[in-house]
């Protein structure tokens, strides 16, 4: 069965675990993890996957990516635009970004010789992301009351 044709122009949603740990000083801090193609530091994200919830298939690529473990948020804690490099063209993309408190950090999972990970702080992460809104995102998630120090 062939999918349907998106209109050009059209936005995409895909679907992110926002990775987070609380640093032995006690401040915020968010691991970010590189793009396979252009290397880019991000956030584990991919497209929804059918029969999971949004929050699910976030923590699903957060294992995946980063091979992180945690309680994922049920709630959307922010969003972001970017345009997605496809194989033949851009896609503009919009992506829920979904906490996630971590519990365990593997020491081997599926993309790990595919990625680069990092722990950073909030702030170093929003100065070392590409995409702008990705930027404010991470920023606010310094006022939410549930990461208050």
């Amino acid at each position: 069965m062939k999918k349907a044709k998106r209109k050009t122009g059209e936005k995409r949603s895909q679907i992110a675990a926002v990775p987070i740990r609380r640093a032995a000083d006690g401040s915020m801090e968010i691991l970010l993890v590189t793009s396979r193609t252009t290397r880019r530091w991000i956030v584990p994200k991919g497209w929804p996957i059918k029969g999971l919830k949004d929050h699910d298939a976030a923590a699903r690529e957060a294992y995946e990516e980063a091979g992180v473990i945690g309680r994922i948020g049920h709630e959307p804690a922010g969003r972001y635009s970017y345009w997605k490099r496809m194989s033949d063209h851009f896609a503009l993309c919009e992506v829920k970004l979904y906490l996630l408190t971590v519990e365990k950090q593997l020491g081997s999972f599926r993309e790990q010789h595919q990625r680069d990970l990092h722990w950073f702080k909030l702030a170093d992460a929003a100065d070392i992301v590409d995409e702008p809104e990705l930027s404010t995102a991470i920023r606010k998630l310094e006022t939410l009351p549930a990461l208050a120090a």
